[in-house]
């Protein structure tokens, strides 16, 4: 790769080696959940893949930052910062949390609903179908670990 920017339109550009460029780039993980820093895929309009990227980590900063704003934009997975309340400790329950998007309440079906991704990651999967993600789970504060673990 030799070249990514973002063209006036706000569209990822990619000049290639070989000259050729490529515009409308969409970046796309391989294992979004279980390894989000390896495998990543830039896919042309046509759907195309143009580049595979071992590693995100190891690309330079600017082309990381690019990717980064990109597929944060693609990938809606609030992440839990805060446990505040659960309506009950059995399932179905209501929980109301605080996102990195702001305060929000959903139900949670089953203990099954929460994923161990490893690292201290999880995964819920709320009743309306969406996601959240709890980037590691022993940093959150005291009492959001403590409702937490009646539930895993």
């Amino acid at each position: 790769m030799r070249d990514l920017t973002r063209n006036d339109l706000g569209q990822l550009t990619l000049t290639l080696d070989d000259g050729s460029t490529h515009v409308g780039i969409v970046p796309v993980r391989a294992y979004p959940l279980s390894a989000p820093d390896e495998g990543l895929s830039l896919m042309n309009t046509d759907g195309h893949e143009v580049l595979w990227i071992d590693r995100l980590s190891a690309l330079p900063t600017a082309w990381r930052q690019l990717l980064e704003a990109e597929l944060a934009v693609r990938e809606l997975t609030p992440q839990v910062t805060a446990l505040l309340e659960v309506s009950s400790f059995s399932t179905p329950s209501t929980w109301t949390v605080d996102t990195d998007r702001g305060r929000t309440s959903f139900v949670l079906k089953s203990e099954d609903d929460i994923r161990r991704l490893g690292d201290g990651r999880l995964l819920i999967h709320s009743a309306q179908g969406l996601n959240f993600g709890i980037a590691d789970r022993t940093c959150l504060d005291k009492h959001s670990r403590k409702l937490l673990e009646r539930f895993l």
